[in-house]
């Protein structure tokens, strides 16, 4: 029996076992704010338990917009301070000066807003709070205060984002807030060029840093919809090709029609593309890492596994099912559309819906120069559009 697989590549992961962001040479005005707070005299913030809760730092750079939750309960000082030099404007104009390319990306030294002052960028803004160590988890979108070498109570103004997981920094920098959107932009910011020392040598400025409330929780899309409700939906692959219109099966398997609609109603698939082809069984779709660019944050939270809903349907010319990897429960995002009959797939694979328009075009698919089974040239999915049904 044929299977259906998806493509799948290795994480890319990074292990900092020791790291220090915070330049070992010290200017004055650093090594002056050292010897005050060792004094005594750390910031600490006047602002009430219930200003910090539930807000958010909405950080417009040159490249993009990235989203902070901050974490009041976790550093409560880190938290006070960053709001107030965001309320004063005083991340404007700054860089992010090292980056780690998806690793990490550091910025708000004040002195980095001087492009003749780059020898000394990661200085400055610093020994301004005690530590305020916590268990938040270092994995991507935490965000830290930096430190001065060897000092914990050192942090300041600078702080970093983590753009992939970094275990190793769990308990030796204290993380205040978190990126719950624009993670992507975190990830572009990482990658752009960088001399041997992680010293960006492309300005990324930060614009502004507005302090927000949280909006409130949006539901998921197309969570409410009766059965009825959806049959009247249909998706429209926009192809290189042409259009191929989809309806669906929600009576038959509900969860993957409401996923498949979620998904490219929010853009999901746009972009991607169809990188299996196996003349007289299968035309395959969907996976976002043949996406052109990587997939927003508020997009990704809404990728997730499916249990099975294996159901009556048959595997024909025109079916609409779903991919999988060995465990039933792996369905995810990959779809494929049957170009001949298999009845080896049928109760094995969640069919959704089919082609209720367009079977010329997944003929002229099923028809492309193959290398294998991959596409010789890249067949693009430029978009899916969402409609619902005229009656």
């Amino acid at each position: 029996m044929r299977h259906l697989h998806l493509i799948t590549t290795g994480r890319f992961a990074i292990a900092l076992a020791a790291a220090v962001f915070a330049s070992g040479v010290l200017t004055p005005e650093a090594q002056g704010q050292g010897r005050r707070r060792a004094g005594g005299t750390f910031f600490q913030t006047p602002l009430p338990a219930g200003e910090m809760a539930g807000r958010q730092a909405v950080v417009e750079t040159t490249v993009g917009t990235f989203v902070i939750d901050l974490l009041p309960d976790r550093a409560p000082n880190h938290v006070g301070y960053f709001m107030k030099l965001a309320r004063e404007g005083a991340y404007e104009g700054t860089t992010f000066h090292r980056v780690i390319k998806y690793g990490i990306i550091q910025g708000g030294d004040p002195l980095s807003r001087d492009p003749g002052a780059r020898a000394r960028y990661g200085t400055g803004g610093l020994g301004v709070l005690r530590a305020e160590f916590n268990d938040e988890p270092m994995t991507a979108g935490a965000v830290a205060g930096v430190l001065q070498p060897g000092s914990r109570d050192s942090a300041g103004a600078q702080f970093f984002v983590l753009v992939t997981d970094q275990p190793a920094l769990q308990g030796h920098y204290t993380v205040f807030g978190r990126v719950v959107d624009g993670l992507e932009v975190v990830q572009a910011i990482s990658a752009v060029p960088a001399d041997g020392e992680g010293r960006a040598t492309e300005r990324v400025e930060i614009a502004a840093v507005t302090i927000r409330e949280a909006p409130p929780p949006q539901p998921d899309p197309f969570t409410t919809e009766t059965i009825a409700e959806l049959e009247r939906y249909r998706a429209v692959l926009e192809t290189g090709l042409g259009a191929i219109t989809l309806r669906f099966y929600p009576q038959k398997a509900p969860q993957h029609v409401r996923n498949f609609l979620r998904l490219a109603s929010l853009g999901a698939y746009d972009g991607t593309r169809f990188h299996r082809i196996v003349p007289g069984f299968v035309v395959q779709g969907g996976m976002l890492d043949t996406r052109a660019e990587p997939l927003p944050q508020r997009i990704k939270k809404h990728v997730r596994m499916l249990d099975p809903e294996f159901n009556d349907t048959p595997h024909v010319k025109g079916t609409l099912s779903m991919a999988r990897l060995g465990d039933p429960a792996s369905a995810s995002t990959s779809f494929f559309l049957c170009t001949g009959p298999a009845p080896s797939l049928d109760g094995q694979y969640t069919a959704f819906g089919e082609v209720e328009s367009g079977l010329e075009v997944l003929e002229a698919l099923e028809r492309v120069p193959l290398d294998g089974e991959t596409p010789a040239a890249p067949v693009e999915l430029k978009q899916v559009r969402v409609e619902q049904a005229i009656e």
